[in-house]
């Protein structure tokens, strides 16, 4: 019997590929005609749902699914399906992913990363309080995986040398603590002194033994383990600030920018409401709250509130200073910034810049003035592929007579290189999140026109009845649920579009509960294979999977919290929450 579930299990991948669609077909065969298109769609929707939840199938493959169903059902043709796959999201998308590609590139990352923990220092709680900040401040920009797995690394090396030095410094006190008591109990010369039983004890015999062995071990055990519960927390914080920081940004996690496009598709009246702007002014806020609680509950759960020995009150010892200096070698080792580094921030900068003041909201912005008085035709995805043009065109080195040296092969170089390749891009670029994205849109629409979104908002018409706060709560908490156990971009693609029919059919603003529950699905804190930053992580802290669940059980907590005071403080505000807009008032059908 044993044999056969362990065989099983093994083939789980094929069985649950063959046996679901299988197992669902009753539901598009037997619905009533009145309903066999939503059916149909339905059956779509939960095959696709199955497969992303147990990874069976590739995410992406499982993607292409609306491609070949949805023209074999009758439910879109085959050209407006593969339509939804490369919208203006899309762009978007692969042109922040070319800006973090020419950042990790030239190695700026890591020059800001460690300039930033120079300036933070080296004591505990100082220590995780920097890794959290540069770690949420990378990931706004580039991918949340990428930002942890170039921040473990400095993190494990500053921390055995803080192990290092730290156990070598209490060794040496030990030491200079001994032969200071045995001084003073040396006695005079030609004198020895015997113990009650007439022992001889005289250094000269050797009996005298004031060894510091057990107090050393003793010393040592609890240092090794206030190191490995610092491991474990600066180990945690990187992983989680980097999801934490993802969603300050539009450009910052996949699921942000399914917000966007489903916003865009099933209201296209909606004057632009989630832009570059619009999205930073309200979670920019929030991920800020969110990183300052989740310092304080690391803190509290691995560091404690020792204030003197976490923050290191006093003058800096030499254990803090030969920690310091393994950071400041590696900072040194990247030499001046380069020509390709300045060339990159100035452009990075250029970019940032011109995604807050193309429609800022105040005020018309540039692409107002100068692009969109006779519609809507330059958009953030524009912005983000013009200047993402220039890393293909500005060198990597300053231009100059006499050659550039040679390569690693050792051959003439006699051009300089431009900042990225295409060959780079190539390597790098997660192309498989491009189709992730394009199947949640061709879901939405493929709900749309079969009517599917219509028959689920009016099924949850009941939900009237219930205060807008409380169904944001339970939403975030639902959602924030699902994704440990699924994809952040598979829980945000199934779930959008049905909240967004139910907020036409009761009649709330679209937003108020659509943003918080994007930002819900960034919340998988509790789990190692909840995401790649998570996993990274288990596998370099000596992490525990309980250690993780404690942590992270809390974090979604303060994030369930935070996302809805956001959302009915600052956020309510700022997208005039408190009515029903006209651009939401449309039949998805």
């Amino acid at each position: 019997m044993g044999a056969r579930i362990r065989w099983l299990w093994h083939h789980r991948n094929y069985i649950i590929t063959a046996g679901v669609p299988l197992a669902l077909l009753p539901l598009p065969l037997v619905s009533a005609t009145s309903v066999s298109q939503e059916a149909r769609c339905g059956y779509t929707i939960l095959l696709m749902a199955l497969y992303w939840c147990t990874e069976c199938l590739p995410l992406a493959v499982t993607a292409l699914l609306p491609v070949v169903l949805f023209p074999m059902m009758g439910i879109m043709q085959a050209g407006q399906v593969s339509i939804e796959y490369l919208k203006d999201t899309n762009m978007l998308f692969i042109g922040g992913l070319l800006v973090a590609i020419a950042v990790e590139q030239c190695n700026l990352h890591k020059r800001i990363a460690l300039r930033v923990l120079l300036m933070a220092g080296v004591r505990p709680a100082l220590l995780m309080m920097g890794f959290m900040m540069v770690s949420a401040f990378l990931s706004m920009w580039i991918s949340n995986t990428a930002t942890t797995a170039m921040m473990l690394p400095v993190a494990h090396a500053v921390l055995l040398q803080l192990k290092a030095t730290k156990l070598g410094s209490e060794h040496r006190d030990l030491r200079a603590e001994d032969n200071h008591a045995m001084e003073l109990e040396t006695p005079a010369p030609q004198q020895e002194v015997a113990d009650d039983r007439g022992t001889d004890t005289s250094p000269e015999n050797g009996v005298l033994d004031r060894s510091p062995e057990p107090e050393q071990e003793s010393s040592r055990t609890l240092a090794e383990e206030q190191f490995e519960q610092l491991s474990k927390g600066i180990s945690l914080c990187v992983c989680y600030s980097a999801s934490i920081g993802g969603t300050a940004t539009l450009t910052g996690t996949p699921p942000n920018l399914i917000l966007k496009g489903q916003i865009d598709k099933l209201f296209p009246d909606n004057d632009d409401v989630i832009n570059f702007a619009s999205w930073f002014g309200f979670a920019f806020p929030n991920m800020i709250l969110m990183l300052v609680m989740s310092w304080f509950w690391l803190q509290f759960m691995f560091l404690g509130f020792n204030l003197r020995r976490t923050f290191g009150c006093g003058a800096a010892g030499g254990r803090d200073r030969e920690a310091y200096a393994v950071m400041k070698e590696e900072y040194r080792k990247l030499g001046g910034m380069k020509f390709a580094e300045g060339a990159v921030l100035t452009v990075f900068v250029l970019l940032v810049l011109l995604w807050f003041s193309r429609e800022p909201g105040f005020i018309d912005g540039w692409a107002t003035v100068l692009f969109n008085k006779q519609g809507p035709f330059v958009s953030d995805g524009t912005v983000a592929i013009f200047i993402s043009l220039f890393f293909f065109v500005i060198p990597s080195r300053l231009p100059r007579c006499g050659g550039y040296g040679c390569d690693d092969t050792g051959k003439a170089v006699n051009a300089p290189a431009t900042l990225l390749n295409w060959q780079v891009v190539h390597e790098r670029m997660p192309w498989n999140i491009v189709l992730l994205l394009g199947g949640g849109y061709a879901l939405a629409t493929g709900s749309e026109v079969s009517g599917l979104s219509t028959w689920l908002g009016e099924s949850l018409a009941p939900l009237e009845n219930i205060p807008p706060f409380a169904i944001s709560l339970l939403l975030t908490l639902l959602v924030a649920t699902f994704t440990e156990c699924s994809s952040n971009v598979a829980a945000t693609t199934l779930f959008l579009p049905i909240l967004a029919s139910m907020s036409i059919t009761i009649k709330i603003h679209p937003l108020y509960v659509m943003l918080p529950c994007t930002i819900a699905a960034s919340l998988a804190f509790m789990l190692p294979v909840a995401t790649p930053p998570n996993a990274i992580a288990f596998s370099f802290g000596n992490l525990k999977v309980m250690d993780m669940v404690k942590a992270g059980l809390m974090l979604n907590i303060i994030g369930i919290l935070t996302i809805n005071v956001g959302i009915n403080t600052w956020a309510y505000a700022m997208f005039d929450m408190g009515t029903f807009p006209s651009w939401a008032n449309v039949t998805l059908d």
